[in-house]
């Protein structure tokens, strides 16, 4: 529960841009504690970065001890390389031209542990060829579909069959496991849980019948955010969240067991009042996350207000008490989805006690660095 009911504020909002995104590096790090502390420690603790992107939010997790990462693009991963990190998990299966960039960087960055995963035969044979060709062993993961029905081969003979050729394969080396069961969004936490456990069954199954063909399943790669919790009750399954470190509002609202904290505001102004009811904020489609239903964003100081209208650069809110607010006033707003508002801006200020203390670079907004 909250004690300071505007820890968010600046005190001196004079020479802010809006819209900027703020964010609130003592809040980030009681998020990495809670996080480690749910995972049961950093053994079995591989974070996603898709959310943030930013190597100084990396760099606080390295100093708590969290050693393995996650990310969704190469551009992430170099992130992850070039932080320091030593075991880069690349959670989105390359193809194309994405397969060389992946070896390229993975030979820049010898000394690192990278891997990938594959859920098809065409793709493993391409980044079987990519390896001979680049005298390398490609780590990967087996990518499991237990029910997200967005990416991963369905767990049933096929998907023993493919596990086998990755391990057999001479320039592929078999991980384990990798399953993300995004579909389970259930708020209730025991409902939550009979339906992760049952679609996990799927995946138990799987390892059970892939051991039975004389191959090891080390290592499973469980979850996200909402089902995190539950994966790490179970023995020797690594969990990834993403969203917990910033937080939104769309999971504070979908799942009030979570204990994570919003580090993350959205400083805005309001720009006009075009009738005596509505006003116009500079917070459009560019500044904020505009793919979910309304409300898009949950202001921190404004109340009693309904979000009727999002273009390109404005945001109509439509207020009860027509004198509420000024034209110029300071507005601060919690988005209700964190990761695609995060890549919207270059960098983002940091806040410490009501002062702005520096910036963090969103170095990985940009799908290409170097490589």
């Amino acid at each position: 529960m909250e004690h300071n009911k505007t820890w968010y504020k600046i005190n001196d909002t004079e020479d802010v841009i809006s819209p900027s995104l703020l964010v609130y590096p003592e809040r980030i790090e009681k998020n990495i504690l809670a996080m480690i502390d749910i995972a049961g420690g950093t053994q079995f603790l591989r974070p996603h970065i898709k959310t943030y992107k930013m190597a100084e939010i990396i760099e606080l997790q390295l100093k708590h001890g969290i050693q393995k990462f996650k990310c969704a693009t190469i551009a992430e991963a170099e992130l992850l390389a070039t932080s320091g990190v030593k075991d880069i998990l690349l959670a989105m299966q390359p193809v194309g031209a994405n397969i060389k960039r992946y070896f390229n960087l993975v030979k820049t960055y010898s000394k690192v542990k990278f891997s990938t995963l594959v859920d098809n035969f065409q793709t493993l044979t391409k980044i079987d060829h990519a390896a001979r060709k680049n005298n390398s062993i490609a780590s990967i993961f087996l990518d499991i579909n237990n029910g997200m029905n967005r990416t991963g081969i369905w767990p049933n003979e096929k998907a023993v069959e493919l596990y086998k050729m990755i391990a057999s394969n001479s320039n592929t080396n078999a991980m384990g496991l990798h399953v993300y069961d995004g579909h389970i969004r259930v708020s209730d936490f025991k409902e939550r849980k009979k339906r992760c456990d049952a679609a996990f069954e799927l995946v138990l199954t799987l390892k059970k019948n892939i051991e039975s063909s004389g191959f090891t399943i080390d290592t499973i790669i469980a979850g996200g955010t909402p089902s995190f919790p539950i994966h790490a009750r179970r023995e020797n399954i690594t969990v990834s969240p993403g969203t917990p470190l910033l937080w939104d509002q769309g999971y504070a609202n979908l799942f009030p067991d979570l204990p994570f904290l919003p580090a993350a505001v959205l400083f805005s102004r309001i720009l006009s009042k075009p009738t005596d009811n509505l006003y116009c904020f500079d917070l459009g489609h560019k500044s904020v996350a505009s793919e979910m239903q309304f409300p898009r964003v949950h202001f921190l100081n404004i109340d009693n207000c309904v979000q009727v209208g999002h273009s390109e650069e404005h945001l109509v809110i439509e207020c009860d008490e027509e004198e509420a607010f000024q034209i110029g006033d300071v507005s601060y707003a919690i988005p209700f989805h964190i990761c695609p508002t995060v890549s919207k801006y270059k960098e983002v200020l940091t806040v410490k006690n009501g002062t702005i203390t520096g910036t963090f670079k969103v170095v990985a907004r940009d799908h290409k660095l170097n490589f």
